[in-house]
């Protein structure tokens, strides 16, 4: 539930997490399962730079693809 209601400003404001979410949802995805895997997608991220240890970039994490 807390990871739903952080993801709302992420999709307003992030332009890779947007792209990704309005893509799902012009395909036809329902809303709630296009913020899930918006959500899936910054976890997955995140836990990409912590195994790393580098510093977030746009143009390397999110494809806007």
């Amino acid at each position: 539930m807390v990871l739903s209601m952080a993801m709302l400003p992420a999709i307003r404001r992030h332009l890779g997490i947007d792209a990704f979410y309005h893509r799902l949802r012009q395909a036809g995805k329902p809303e709630q399962a296009a913020i899930a895997a918006a959500m899936q997608k910054l976890l997955t991220v995140l836990k990409a730079i912590l195994r790393h240890q580098c510093l977030w970039n746009p143009a390397v994490h999110i494809s806007k693809t």
